[in-house]
């Protein structure tokens, strides 16, 4: 049991740049430019967009374009990946284009890496046309990322430039026990998707402790853990929210690709008692309510867990419901500097 309050550890922000069902992909942008400034002046510590193919829900394809473009609009908050599928790309492509952000925007460059292709097998081959470059390769491919970005070495036959000295602070993200370890190997910050994959948040936060090497910058072990929020003035109207993240979630179960649904009164006669079970699995750790509720479940999670940070996927359609949730979370965490 942890005995952190929410208050000592900050709060960030994990926006997927979600496509409502009757708007556009350029409506999608203003709303997350929007959000970005909101979360900023509410003292939210970072703002991570992750990379997704192929999903007519989700706007996040050109991560790294969105994470200049968000940067650009705003001035302290730290933006990054949750995350870059490396898999998908080149190593030293990464590098440039993160020390090009990163010499763009000092101090407020994340970056994180995750193991997935993002999407299904006939996208990932469009992506990368040769999929030998296979998530086997990940932890040589993570080595080879951080040595492009860290101190320069002038003796080096290939260098990111820009890139090279420029430290971004790299992260594993993951959703089993594999990412945690490498994380701890390597004593790099590790995130967890528990807000889509609950299931090894507990064992892939004991083997990232218990692997740590204080081998880098990070002299202590540091994880984070993302969870879905559904804030209202209400427990009602929260629970109403919510009915878009659990279609979208059914979308998911029945692999149908669809964009982000209005809330419905009720769920019943969307799903089947197969489904509803499926997606409830899924959003194990998903909190919904009122100001109260949310705190409480909040810290029962942070009790549970002892994470050094919370990320919160706030995914309403309403872009002004979606704004007052991020403003009713951050009541309750420690604002960045």
């Amino acid at each position: 049991m942890s005995t952190k309050k929410l208050s000592d550890i900050p709060v960030s922000v994990l926006d997927l740049v979600p496509i409502l069902s009757d708007k556009t992909a350029a409506e999608s942008f203003k709303s997350t430019v929007d959000l970005a400034q909101q979360v900023e002046r509410l003292g939210y510590q970072r703002y991570w967009m992750a990379e997704h193919h192929n999903m007519a829900g989700i706007a996040s394809s050109a991560t790294v374009v969105l994470i200049g473009h968000v940067a650009g609009a705003t001035s302290r908050i730290r933006v990054g990946s949750g995350g870059i599928m490396l898999p998908n790309h080149a190593p030293l492509v990464v590098a440039e284009q993160f020390g090009t952000l990163a010499t763009l925007y000092p101090n407020r460059i994340d970056l994180g890496l995750g193991r997935a292709p993002g999407t299904d097998q006939l996208t990932s081959h469009a992506l990368r046309r040769d999929l030998r470059g296979s998530v086997d390769e990940f932890p040589q491919n993570v080595v080879e990322l951080k040595n492009y970005l860290g101190p320069v070495d002038p003796t080096a036959r290939v260098r990111a430039v820009p890139g090279e000295g420029s430290n971004v602070p790299i992260w594993i993200l993951g959703s089993s026990t594999f990412g945690a370890q490498l994380a701890g190997i390597l004593g790099m910050p590790y995130a967890f998707a528990s807000h889509f994959a609950p299931s090894h948040l507990h064992a892939a936060l004991k083997v990232y402790k218990e692997s740590f090497q204080p081998i880098g910058d990070l002299k202590e072990p540091y994880a984070m853990a993302c969870v879905n929020v559904i804030a209202a003035d209400t427990d009602e109207e929260a629970i109403y929210q919510s009915t878009s993240l659990y279609q979208s979630f059914l979308n998911v179960v029945r692999g149908t690709g669809k964009t982000m649904q209005p809330p419905v009164k009720s769920m019943d006669g969307l799903w089947d008692a197969q489904e509803r079970y499926a997606v409830q699995q899924m959003l194990r750790y998903s909190f919904i309510g009122g100001p109260k509720t949310i705190q409480e479940e909040l810290q029962a999670f942070l009790d549970e867990t002892g994470v050094d940070e919370i990320m919160v996927g706030s995914n309403i359609y309403d872009h002004a419901a979606r704004v007052r949730s991020y403003e009713i979370i951050s009541e309750f965490f420690q604002k960045s500097a």
